[in-house]
């Protein structure tokens, strides 16, 4: 079970955790999608054979430690909102699609399973901000030689909407079932895709004032050959 709590009242709900989704390529406008495509072919990324694609991660992959291990020295976050399914409804959080860059070369499906995937124990419901969703913006700062920095900032308009999202994804409603958790899509990097000490994520709903955000740290394993 994981713990979320909601942000206005701090109640806390009990999640199943069950499935877990990467949407990969998720950009609403094809110019959006062509940028990350870019920025992931300058690291030997392969291009995407269609547009979004849903990766299958390990449901146990997903963490809200402020701690996350990664072997070796190449992997890094990317900022994303996340959709959660709980009992209650759908529940929205942000958090940190952690990939292993090294990995991703060969094949993007086994790098999204390679690292755990961080998301804060802070959530809204879906239901609270879907009639404002296109005003919300995420951001991610990360760590560098102990100075952290602006990485990835901008509007969540740059990614599919959740209705269209869940849609492509096959569902009816714009509803997870419980135990179900995606991952929306990321925003393009300031400065190119690069490993970092920590990262923290940021999702904030200028109607409302309230912000969601998520510190972790990496901790690296050496690579034994």
């Amino acid at each position: 079970m994981t713990t979320f709590y909601m942000v206005d009242t701090d109640e806390a709900l009990e999640v199943d955790i069950q499935e877990l989704i990467i949407a990969g390529w998720a950009g609403r406008e094809q110019a959006g999608i062509d940028e990350h495509i870019e920025e992931l072919k300058a690291i030997g990324v392969t291009p995407p054979s269609s547009t979004p694609l849903f990766y299958r991660v390990a449901a146990d992959q997903l963490t809200t430690a402020a701690t996350v291990q990664v072997l070796g020295g190449e992997s890094s976050g990317e900022v994303e909102v996340v959709l959660i399914g709980a009992p209650q409804g759908t529940l929205v959080s942000i958090g940190s699609d952690h990939t292993d860059r090294e990995a991703e070369a060969w094949s993007v499906a086994h790098s999204k399973q390679v690292c755990a995937k961080p998301v804060s124990r802070q959530v809204w419901t879906l239901e609270s901000v879907i009639d404002h969703w296109d005003q919300l913006t995420m951001a991610s700062y990360a760590t560098f030689n102990g100075e952290e920095v602006l990485y990835q900032q901008g509007g969540v308009t740059g990614l599919l909407h959740p209705q269209e999202l869940l849609r492509r994804f096959g569902l009816d409603q714009t509803q997870l079932a419980p135990g179900q958790a995606m991952l929306c899509g990321t925003l393009p990097v300031i400065g190119g895709v690069r490993p970092s000490e920590a990262f923290r994520v940021v999702l904030e709903d200028p109607v409302t004032g309230r912000k969601i955000e998520h510190f972790y740290n990496t901790n690296t394993l050496s690579v034994v050959k």
